[in-house]
């Protein structure tokens, strides 16, 4: 398994489910997210079970660490943006997807390729550090700066602390923050 590969589909997976909430009529993207978790779990399941699916399980074995739930960390982001999606507005969903996104992948591409100093979880200083800086450089130009900042230490904090997988649990974490600063300005 390349980590490398991994994280940059990662991104990628991040950047088209991002881009569907901002694009999809909402009731369409609860319909694919839903059916996409549905299909996911079938496939997840058949492979554990020892069948071969054509391209499906060429991308577990290339993408997926040894000993995990094939396609794990898509099954949590696609369920997070399905939790997210019904519980809160697109213009909070879109940020926490988002942020997921960009602080997720650049924090373990730049940890796993330059990180020297190991702070919590097997995560580097070097990594957290521009996971951050990248995904509030990125919030910055979707959202108020002191929005911007909030979702990037949330974020951050759930990234590093969290014990479920943060795909399930950044964008929650994120969209929750958000929702208690619009409400407390209202």
């Amino acid at each position: 398994m390349d980590e490398n590969l991994r994280k940059l589909v990662h991104l990628l997976f991040g950047l088209v489910i991002s881009a569907s909430i901002l694009l999809l009529d909402p009731d369409l993207l609860l319909v694919i997210l839903s059916g996409s978790i549905l299909a996911g779990f079938s496939l997840s399941d058949a492979i554990r079970r020892g069948y071969r699916i054509p391209v499906v399980s060429q991308l577990i074995d290339h993408l997926e660490r040894a000993g995990e739930v094939p396609g794990k960390g898509a099954l949590f982001f696609a369920l997070s943006a399905l939790v997210c999606s019904i519980l809160f507005d697109r213009s909070l969903v879109f940020p926490g997807m988002l942020t997921l996104t960009v602080l997720d992948g650049i924090t373990a591409l730049v940890g796993r390729n330059y990180g020297k100093r190991v702070i919590m979880n097997e995560k580097t200083l070097e990594g957290s550090l521009a996971g951050w800086f990248a995904a509030l450089f990125v919030l910055f130009l979707i959202l108020p700066p002191p929005d911007a900042m909030a979702a990037t230490i949330t974020a951050g904090l759930v990234e590093l602390l969290s014990p479920v997988d943060d795909n399930l649990t950044i964008p929650i974490a994120v969209c929750v923050a958000l929702f208690l600063i619009r409400m407390a300005v209202l």
